[in-house]
């Protein structure tokens, strides 16, 4: 049997309390930075970038920042472009975040945002809205029956 176990993360949303806690610090960081308008690259320039989530490795030394451009527009631009500036990027992050080691940055598109679209429009179908409409009292009183051997 191996010495060392994997520690499984007992906090939802993946990862220690610390990793959530330095996650949220660069995200501030990484939002300041971008809303400041610090990096001076053209392809930004004309677009506003929201920040939603910032992961954390285990050991702290790898930030995966999750971005999404205003209305969702030149997604691929945005993510190189950020890329090009990112040893400035973590430079910035490095003075406003104390910790032992800057930690690397990678960049990923947020896609929240879309999965959200897609449900919404789920929800928006004539079969569950059918469901949606349906009054649960009614069904309890055409069927007691049921409702009482649920109960047993």
């Amino acid at each position: 049997m191996p010495r060392h176990h994997q520690k499984k993360s007992s906090v939802p949303g993946g990862g220690s309390q610390r990793q959530l806690r330095v996650g949220e610090q660069v995200r501030h960081a990484m939002a300041e930075i971008l809303a400041q308008g610090n990096v001076h690259d053209a392809d930004l320039e004309g677009h506003i970038i929201t920040v939603p989530e910032v992961r954390m490795s285990p050991d702290l030394k790898l930030a995966t920042v999750y971005v999404m451009p205003l209305g969702g527009r030149d997604t691929e631009i945005v993510i190189a472009a950020l890329e090009r500036n990112k040893k400035f990027l973590r430079g910035e992050v490095a003075r406003r975040v104390n910790l032992k080691f800057a930690p690397d940055i990678r960049f990923r598109v947020d896609e929240r945002f879309d999965e959200a679209e897609r449900i919404e429009k789920l929800l928006r179908t004539p079969a569950v809205q059918k469901d949606l409409d349906k009054d649960p009292d009614k069904d309890l009183e055409q069927n007691p029956a049921s409702d009482r051997e649920e109960k047993q």
